[in-house]
């Protein structure tokens, strides 16, 4: 094995010092983008602006070490990447159709402590992600929670029910979140698909919001902050 060949292979001083000009370049192109897009953070980006970040690997990438891509075309591709992205943002100010397209919209996930069924057909949400989300907050069930909203940057907003409308509704802890195997009358149970709350007499009993028939002791405890 020549180690010679794979460390250092053809490179010379000269081209050696030319990589450190371009990674410069491009790397200073990179933060220009960023300061332009007004972002503090990659949660804070759109599926669009998302896109247009990683579309930046191909432009920055390629020229740091090419020694046959002249860095005038990447610095023009970056710009013109720069001038589309301005010009989106100003059409999305204009026409909120176009921002729809782009961006998408909010999705409610939660209402009244249950969880909007038609988002969970639609493969639109996660259970695990979500209460992931819900955990970190604070949120200890759905009976805490009135309405759920998944901004389009990925970012949970909840609006809670006031410590004495708080309801029964399905934990979200790991060692909450089990299906039970015996019932109790009288005892609240919560679907595990749907959050739908409902007084059961068998573990296997369908729900009759989703028809899914999994449940879980569903609690009521008030949000501690």
């Amino acid at each position: 094995m020549d180690l010679g060949s794979i460390f250092i292979h053809d490179t010379t001083w000269s081209f050696a010092a030319e990589i450190v000009i371009r990674v410069i370049v491009m790397f200073f192109m990179i933060i220009m983008f960023l300061r332009f897009t007004g972002k503090r953070g990659v949660r804070q980006l759109s599926i669009f602006e998302l896109t247009i970040i990683l579309s930046l690997g191909s432009i920055a990438g390629d020229p740091m070490f090419t020694k046959e891509l002249p860095l005038i075309q990447a610095v023009l591709i970056m710009s013109l990447v720069i001038g589309l992205y301005r010009l989106s943002t100003w059409l999305m100010m204009k026409y909120q159709p176009f921002e729809d397209f782009l961006e998408g919209k909010s999705l409610y996930i939660v209402e009244n402590g249950q969880l909007v069924l038609e988002k969970i057909e639609e493969g639109k949400m996660s259970h695990d992600e979500f209460f992931a989300e819900m955990r970190q907050q604070g949120i200890e069930h759905l009976g805490q929670v009135r309405v759920g909203l998944l901004e389009t940057d990925g970012e949970l907003s909840v609006l809670l029910f006031a410590p004495e409308k708080v309801q029964y509704g399905l934990p979200l802890f790991p060692k909450s979140y089990q299906a039970v195997t015996q019932v109790q009358v009288g005892d609240c149970h919560a679907c595990m698909y749907c959050g739908q709350v409902a007084s059961i007499t068998q573990p296997d009993e369908a729900c009759s919001r989703c028809h899914h028939k999994d449940w879980a002791s569903a609690i009521n405890s008030p949000l501690i902050r």
